[in-house]
């Protein structure tokens, strides 16, 4: 069976690993790099055997034979590149977040499906050890009636993480937190327990010089139900302390936590014991040439690749990623600012 040829189109800190990944994959090809850093994108070149680099995009998509084009950049560009890509008839792998707004992704979606090309967004998490036992838990209905979900993201972000860079902390091009650092989390959550039906947060810049929130709560409600609670910080002192889900449920709690939902930190089931000789945390991932946190991106590319070839895999299509930019608009739509 031939490879699946791939192009990656941004060599930032997400795109670097899109590009070992891919690198690493028996069943991938990657044909093409690009970024508007010439020296960026020389640089992954010659680590990933002189692979052509670009520095338009515009110019790789028109030149460049490939199945897939991964977008990897700041998150305002992701509709403008990913309607091109579409017009030239390429397959698209969106990173997170899909797009800044539902109207945004509606059009990627229309695009898609009128030139008759996929378009799928990049949902790693969803493949972390327990978030995939979690998932199996809940759709067996283990936990009888869920009551009420609690999610915590309690992260540091240094100002210079701001300052470095030409679009984060900017309303326009950024967004705001939820879509840089709690999109994988709302995508979870949305997964589990349906559409976001009602929303009510408090928003607040507390230590950093930015346009957007470092801080935030939210109270929300779930087409099925359950209660939901969101707090998001990037002020934490010193380092990131966790990123976490617990479940309340009738027949059971659960909390999934660590850094990154990587993970099982208690668990208390009545039909499901947990089993303690199984290893459920997750381990870094090393990509040979790139080592990167546990985030499961190898699993992404698999099942595209799985998806493309024989149909099936575990994919997130745009009609399933916009759910979590429409709970993110939600949200924000009913915020007070402190």
């Amino acid at each position: 069976m031939n490879k699946v040829k791939f192009a990656v189109i941004g060599c930032g800190n997400i795109g670097r690993r899109h590009i070992a990944v891919l690198d690493a994959d028996p069943k991938a090809t990657l044909t093409a790099i690009c970024d508007t850093n010439q020296a960026l994108g020389e640089e992954q070149s010659q680590l990933y055997n002189n692979v052509p680099v670009y520095q338009d995009y515009l110019q790789l998509l028109a030149q460049v034979d490939c199945d897939f084009v991964n977008i990897c950049t700041p998150h305002h560009l992701h509709k403008e590149m990913t309607l091109k890509a579409i017009e030239y008839g390429k397959n698209v792998l969106v990173e997170k977040p899909m797009a800044l707004s539902v109207a945004d992704c509606e059009e990627m979606n229309n695009a898609a499906q009128k030139a008759g090309v996929k378009l799928y967004v990049v949902k790693q998490n969803r493949f972390n050890t327990p978030v995939r036992l979690l998932k199996q838990v809940i759709d067996s209905s283990r936990l009888g009636e869920i009551y009420m979900v609690k999610c915590d993201v309690l992260w540091n972000r240094y100002q210079g993480y701001y300052d470095e860079s030409p679009w984060r902390g900017k309303k326009a091009l950024e967004g705001g937190a939820l879509f840089t650092q709690v999109s994988h989390f709302i995508d979870l959550l949305v997964w589990w327990f349906g559409d976001v039906v009602d929303a009510k947060a408090h928003l607040s810049t507390k230590s950093h010089q930015i346009e957007i929130e470092d801080c935030g709560n939210a109270s929300i409600v779930f087409e099925s139900g359950v209660m939901g609670a969101i707090t998001w910080t990037t002020s934490v002192y010193s380092k990131n302390y966790e990123g976490s889900i617990t479940i309340v449920g009738e027949k059971g709690t659960i909390k999934i936590g660590g850094k990154y939902l990587n993970k099982i930190e208690y668990w208390d089931v009545e039909a499901w014991p947990l089993d303690t000789s199984i290893e459920y945390t997750d381990k870094p991932n090393l990509y040979g040439k790139y080592q990167g946190t546990s985030s499961n991106h190898p699993f992404v590319i698999e099942h595209i690749i799985q998806s493309f070839q024989q149909n099936s895999g575990e994919v997130v299509e745009g009609t399933e990623g916009i759910k979590s930019i429409r709970a993110i608009e939600m949200i924000y739509n009913n915020t007070q600012t402190n």
